[in-house]
């Protein structure tokens, strides 16, 4: 979905009168919410798989009087297609992919030679087909809610002020994607030592490996270190993320969230790579071991070892901490009047 904002900022670039409302699962609303180029979110009532095809022709029936102009279809799959064509909607755009040629008017092949980006994929979909200009795309960028982000904090009790090192030390995809708790406890007593405040950001399924941090903190630094895992909605960790001074992250939903909200991110790699879906921002550094098996892109590690993030030193993600908190604070302090 952060992805997808691409193509909704370079859809409002062509036509700043377009707008968009877009069908989506419910869960992704607060990200939607976040996306000033989004008018309106519909909540797409299926579970990931399900055909269902009856629903899907009801619902495409109750959006006819919205008289949509355009469909851009995102997903490759057949079923996704079948609601703008129950709708009516005349120009229903999208990749060719699982026998959906008939569904989609301007059904397109996909050269991914020249679209390597899933960024790029989404976003040449606003763009006429032949268009000389379909590698290029505008980076998402979120929009924090200052008085949720409030809000929030006095619900969790937090101190906004001097620097916070916020970790995402979750991943859905499995343990290969998991930098150890072991490094994230040494790292986080490196920046609890300076005075910097550590937050722990995750969904209820981080909550073991943030234990585990925790339980690794010493007593005298633990005040300045918070476990927010399962704690917070999506909504309010996106709030909340606006704020830290870096963000340390696995690759995963939160480090594209903390990218899309301009925040100096330093994210580590296991089994997977950047190559297909980087964090876009331009304060970045991208972390990995480069040994000879990565990406291997297995959710657990087929050799057993996980040297991938095994090898990856605290002193190295500390590193591109202190580069990136450098590079902010001097873009702050070339930002008075002269």
């Amino acid at each position: 979905m952060v992805m997808a904002q691409s193509l909704f900022r370079q859809l409002k670039a062509d036509n700043p009168r377009n707008e968009i409302t877009v069908l989506a699962p419910a869960w992704t609303r607060p990200l939607l919410e976040r996306m000033p180029e989004v008018e309106k979110s519909l909540d797409l009532p299926f579970r990931h798989g399900e055909l269902n095809w009856l629903a899907r022709l009801r619902m495409g029936r109750e959006l006819r009087v919205r008289e949509f102009t355009h469909a851009i279809v995102l997903p490759n799959s057949f079923k996704s297609a079948l609601i703008p064509l129950h709708a009516g909607i005349p120009r229903r755009i999208g990749w060719r992919g699982e026998w959906r040629d008939l569904l989609l008017t301007d059904c397109r092949r996909l050269d991914k030679g020249k679209l390597p980006l899933m960024v790029q994929r989404f976003a040449a979909l606003a763009r006429p087909m032949d268009s000389s200009d379909a590698t290029g795309f505008p980076r998402p960028r979120l929009r924090a809610r200052p008085a949720e982000l409030e809000t929030a904090r006095l619900r969790l009790d937090l101190n906004l002020e001097g620097s916070i090192l916020a970790l995402c030390p979750g991943a859905e995809y499995g343990p290969s994607k998991q930098w150890p708790a072991t490094g994230h406890i040494e790292l986080a007593h490196r920046y609890l030592r300076r005075n910097w405040q550590v937050w722990l950001f995750g969904s209820e399924n981080d909550r073991a490996i943030a234990a585990g941090i925790m339980r690794g903190i010493d007593s005298e630094l633990s005040i300045n270190c918070r476990d927010l895992t399962g704690c917070t909605s999506l909504a309010e960790a996106i709030d909340l993320l606006s704020v830290a001074t870096v963000v340390v992250s696995n690759d995963s939903g939160l480090m594209h969230i903390a990218a899309a909200l301009g925040k100096p991110l330093a994210a580590i790699y296991g089994s997977s790579s950047p190559e297909f879906t980087p964090p876009l921002a331009d304060k970045v550094e991208l972390l990995a071991t480069g040994i000879e098996c990565q990406p291997c892109y297995r959710r657990e590690c087929p050799y057993g070892h996980l040297r991938c993030l095994t090898g990856m030193r605290p002193a190295m993600v500390a590193g591109a901490i202190d580069r990136l908190e450098r590079e902010s604070s001097g873009e702050a302090a070339n930002c008075g009047f002269s």
